[in-house]
């Protein structure tokens, strides 16, 4: 499982703080090191590690991957990096019976673009199994209007050409068997809310029917925004459930 988690946060539980700076480029499989490019327009300098202490002893292979951050590159620069490093991951292990993406907030935007990568680019065709989109951001055309976007810069054209939810009904499944999860936590914001749903929407009315993907909405009660991406460390969870029963089903 890939996790391209793309928000750094203070936390509970003890995390490791991977640098000071914005990472450089795409690590390769096992490198732990996550940065949201909208946090790090917000002047948060750090990075930090997602639990595999409960997922990784299941999985034969937990990788990360990295994105230099809005004040190293552009969105879409980031979004290509996802991308090689997903393209990375099946060059190197080829017999792969599954490369399944994980991400939250920004990180999920990241891992839903996945859905509209041209791979015919990269000379591979991953074998994408799996998508498990947590509190994520799919339509960041709203997010021109607002203040964020001072540090952002995106322009308009930029919003849409990087919003999954504007073009995912375009989009071709790699895998006729490939399983799309939304999540969202009762108390993320109503934003996260609203742009969790409408996503969700989209996929099976428009995409999925059409390409036979199998797309679920997931609402998680008692956790916000942070805890919902926090409790993976606790062996019971129901997120940690949800995903390794989809893995393993």
């Amino acid at each position: 499982m890939m996790d391209v988690s793309g928000v750094g946060f203070p936390s509970k539980v003890p995390w490791k703080k991977m640098s000071a700076e914005p990472p450089q480029g795409p690590g390769p499989p096992g490198r732990a090191c996550c940065m949201s490019p909208m946090e790090t327009a917000k002047g948060r300098k750090w990075t930090f590690t997602s639990p595999t202490s409960r997922l990784k002893p299941c999985l034969s292979s937990c990788s990360f991957t990295e994105d230099t951050g809005r004040a190293e590159g552009t969105l879409d620069h980031m979004v290509d990096q996802v991308t090689r490093s997903v393209a990375f991951v099946q060059k190197r292990y080829p017999s792969n019976k599954g490369i399944y993406l994980c991400g939250h907030s920004a990180g999920a935007h990241l891992a839903a673009m996945m859905l509209l990568a041209d791979w015919t680019k990269h000379g591979v065709t991953p074998n994408l199994r799996g998508f498990f989109l947590v509190s994520g951001v799919f339509d960041l055309e709203p997010i021109v209007y607002t203040s964020q976007n001072v540090a952002l810069q995106l322009t308009l054209e930029d919003a849409q050409r990087n919003s999954p939810q504007l073009k995912v009904a375009q989009a071709q499944p790699v895998d006729p068997t490939c399983r799309v999860l939304v999540v969202v936590g009762q108390f993320d914001s109503p934003e996260f809310h609203r742009q969790s749903w409408e996503f969700y929407q989209v996929l099976p009315v428009q995409t999925l029917c059409q390409g036979e993907w199998k797309a679920s909405f997931e609402e998680l009660h008692d956790v916000d925004h942070f805890e919902i991406v926090e409790n993976l460390t606790q062996k019971d969870n129901v997120l940690t459930q949800i995903i390794l029963k989809t893995i393993f089903q």
